[in-house]
């Protein structure tokens, strides 16, 4: 297995990157919530979808053929 799939964008598949991506936007919208002082109920739910989501995109990309796609050959 791989880790580098879990960590390095250029490994990650598009699932991966877009939970990446919208687990950062949810972190900094909590920051801007807090600065404000604003508390939006359930909002830590967003975090475990995106895990969830991210989860499975690793999974996907685990279980992918590893020549698919794959140029950066790191041994």
């Amino acid at each position: 297995m791989k880790f580098s799939k879990i960590y390095d964008p250029r490994q990650m598949n598009s699932y991966q990157f877009v939970a990446a991506t919208g687990l950062v936007m949810t972190l900094v919208a909590h920051l801007i919530l807090a600065i404000v002082g604003k508390t939006v109920d359930n909002f830590v739910a967003l975090y475990i979808c995106w895990a969830v989501f991210f989860t499975l995109g690793t999974i996907a990309n685990f279980n992918s053929s590893p020549d698919d796609h794959d140029h950066h050959h790191h041994h």
